[in-house]
């Protein structure tokens, strides 16, 4: 029995010896399966942690199957008629503003189409139109008296310069009549009328003396002076008048025009700039046409009176000039016996 169980103690042992191994390789075996299963937990988690929104996301349809069993609720389906009956008064309100604005509509064929000067003024009120045409006149009266005024002034300008140059180089009265035979204009009549008062005069030169003549030449030389100025002068009172006048007329074409446009916007209801505009745009054209006819009107009249005070300066010097000839014929005795010489004049 003894050797029996030393026989079994034997193996025992042996059994042993031989099973350490196999149980170290098994410890080995499960610490390497344990760390392949902490590792994977970890790469698990990760995921789970850095993509929050995945699973936000991935939830709605998780609850997409609930929707079968909340959708038969009787309290879900009351709102249904209050929003169907929303929407009708959502629609109203919508088309609301466009039927406040229908009224404000103004129709195509009501517009103007041409808005030219010609078609403005075709379109214009009747005030307006007969603004214009008074300003249109009065532009072309302007024009008309610059075209006469200037031609006339010109040719006085020449006439009355060579009776000076005559005047200034004669050496008495006689010389200068015998020049200007023939000729015409303020020159010739203050030669005329000269020669007049000295034929007039011979008688009282012994008596009364040469300073009553020379009173009497300055007296006529200075009534035709006036005349001839006043005769130049005729039709510049037009230009200032129109110059002063038209822009005050073209005020009131705009003024009306502008009433017209208010009284427009008040009648459509809107605002809108194809009612405003024609009726600005007539206001603003009879402006134009006051501007036109005041404007060339102010410098016509400042040039007209610069030339005519010029014209006047060289009058004076053609009767200064015959009143010295005149002088020195009476200190000479030229009078003393009857001769007279006459000059044709306007």
């Amino acid at each position: 029995m003894s050797g029996n169980k030393a026989d079994i103690r034997l193996r025992l042992q042996r059994a042993l010896l031989h099973s350490i191994p196999a149980l170290v390789l098994a410890g080995f075996v499960s610490t390497a399966a344990f760390a392949q299963d902490a590792q994977s937990q970890t790469q698990n988690q990760a995921p789970a942690l850095a993509e929050p929104t995945q699973t936000q996301s991935a939830t709605p349809p998780a609850a997409q199957p609930v929707e079968p069993e909340t959708q038969p609720a009787a309290p879900q389906q009351t709102p249904a008629p209050a929003v169907s009956e929303a929407a009708p008064v959502q629609n109203e309100s919508a088309q609301g503003p466009v039927d406040v604005a229908q009224p404000g509509e103004v129709p195509a064929e009501t517009l103007p189409h041409d808005l030219s000067p010609w078609g403005m003024f075709m379109a214009a009120d009747w005030v307006v139109k007969g603004v214009m045409i008074g300003l249109i006149i009065a532009s072309l009266l302007t024009w008309t008296i610059w075209l006469a005024k200037s031609l006339e002034i010109a040719a006085a300008k020449i006439r009355i310069g060579k009776v000076l140059r005559v005047v200034e180089d004669a050496r008495s009265l006689q010389d200068a009549t015998e020049t200007l035979a023939g000729s015409r204009g303020t020159g010739a009549i203050m030669i005329k009328a000269t020669n007049e008062e000295v034929d007039l005069s011979r008688g009282a030169l012994s008596k009364a003396g040469a300073e009553g003549l020379k009173e009497r030449v300055t007296s006529r030389l200075s009534r035709i002076e006036a005349f001839s100025g006043r005769k130049m002068t005729k039709g510049t009172g037009i230009l200032a008048t129109i110059g002063s006048v038209a822009p005050f007329v073209g005020l009131f074409g705009t003024v009306w025009g502008i009433m017209n446009s208010f009284i427009s916007i008040s009648e459509a209801q809107t605002t809108n700039l194809a009612v405003v505009a024609p009726g600005i745009a007539e206001a603003l054209l009879a402006t134009a046409i006051g501007l036109v006819a005041a404007i060339p009107a102010v410098v016509f009249y400042n040039v007209f009176a610069r030339s005519i005070a010029g014209y006047r300066h060289t009058m004076g010097d053609v009767s200064a000039a015959i009143e010295r000839l005149v002088s020195r014929d009476l200190d000479y005795g030229a009078y003393t016996h009857s001769q007279r010489v006459s000059v044709a004049a306007e």
